[in-house]
């Protein structure tokens, strides 16, 4: 490779790239040095030289259902028709280096043999991904494992969101992965004095399984002059968003409002005081969970109040930034909210405002870079 060009880095996820946080941020991140092409759902992300459009007809989790049911592994993935159409788009190029973001493309990316190698960023623990679905557990999840243990073994490297799930996957795999939390780029703004009433906010996507009703319900169980609630929602599930505009007309002080754009979003929660969220252990990836919205809220310089998830809950503790709660109720988050002061509040607000640069994505995201660059020089020398 000459030394004077730059290094051709491929990103591929089967997502909408533009609006997807994590896979976005790799594009800000190495589209500086890197020549990149993007290949995803959606237009082209800003700063790359080329972009791969995924037809939108085609769905990257619809696989044979035969197939599935047979066990006939290999036919799935080479039947499956985003896999289909990428690979032929991508063979006849060649990349120095290739990361993957998730595990669909994962036996793709690994077919083009880049110069430097492929690195595989999970989002999630796959194989745990529905465990509160019996007919995905029957059928998808044996699939999911003959895919880490098949082709994300032979990866060069491998990042995911949290420890937890890091250790899940060397356990059970032997799949050694450094950790990439999906942290907010760092925000130049000032923590603001605390409202009254204190005002809640929460902001993510409208998923049943994910209880957002509850806070709701404990609304109605604290003093209603103490706290408003508001909800910044993507409409993922409409039948369900619109039961919570009907719960929320019923309760005083919570409004359900439209998603802003993700550039927006910091300097919105800003104007708010505490962060909050409850995601119930339903499946293994909700048990670990450490989200977008907790970087959100960090470098909103808001407190946090959270249910007891072991990875929000560790770095909540560890900074100082907020409150845990008992159960994932809403008697239990009306109990903890009982208790906050206003001067709890500016506390948690400065704390998480001398958290933002380490908890910022320029600080976490060091994995990602170590792992990439150490590729791109193992090209230079092939």
């Amino acid at each position: 490779m000459n030394s004077k060009k730059r290094p051709s880095l491929l990103i591929i996820s089967y997502s909408p790239i533009v609006s997807d946080a994590r896979v976005f941020k790799q594009v800000r991140l190495f589209s500086d040095r890197y020549d990149i092409t993007t290949c995803g759902y959606g237009p082209a992300p800003e700063g790359v030289v080329r972009h791969i459009q995924i037809p939108d007809e085609l769905i990257y989790w619809r696989k044979d259902r035969k197939l599935l049911m047979a066990r006939q592994y290999k036919s799935v993935v080479k039947r499956q028709e985003v896999n289909s159409f990428v690979l032929p788009q991508l063979l006849d190029k060649k990349f120095d280096v290739i990361l993957v973001d998730d595990l669909d493309p994962v036996p793709v990316a690994l077919k083009l043999i880049p110069n430097g190698g492929v690195h595989v960023d999970l989002h999630e623990y796959s194989p745990g991904q529905k465990q509160d679905d019996l007919k995905w557990r029957a059928f998808v999840a044996p699939y999911v494992s003959w895919v880490v243990r098949n082709y994300v073994t032979k990866a060069d490297s491998v990042t995911t969101v949290c420890e937890g799930i890091a250790n899940e996957y060397r356990e059970q795999f032997g799949v050694e992965a450094s950790v990439v939390v999906n942290a907010t780029a760092l925000h130049d703004l000032q923590p603001q004095a605390p409202s009254e009433p204190l005002r809640l906010v929460h902001s993510g996507a409208c998923l049943r399984n994910r209880n957002l009703h509850v806070m709701i319900d404990a609304m109605e169980k604290v003093e209603s002059d103490q706290f408003t609630l508001d909800f910044y929602l993507t409409p993922n599930d409409p039948g369900y968003l619109e039961e919570l505009k009907q719960r929320a007309s019923q309760v005083k002080g919570v409004t359900i409002t439209d998603p802003v754009p993700m550039e927006e979003l910091v300097p919105r929660l800003n104007e708010y005081d505490i962060g909050v969220f409850l995601l119930p252990p339903v499946n293994f990836n909700y048990k670990f969970a450490l989200p977008n919205k907790f970087f959100d809220f960090v470098q909103s310089r808001l407190g946090i109040v959270i249910g007891p998830s072991p990875e929000m809950e560790r770095l909540v503790h560890r900074y100082d930034l907020g409150a845990v709660t008992e159960e994932f109720t809403a008697e239990s988050l009306a109990q903890t909210l009982s208790t906050i002061t206003k001067q709890d509040v500016e506390k948690w607000k400065i704390n998480s405002d001398r958290a933002t640069a380490e908890l910022s994505a320029e600080r976490q995201s060091e994995a990602w870079v170590e792992a990439i660059d150490r590729l791109a020089a193992r090209a230079r020398k092939n």
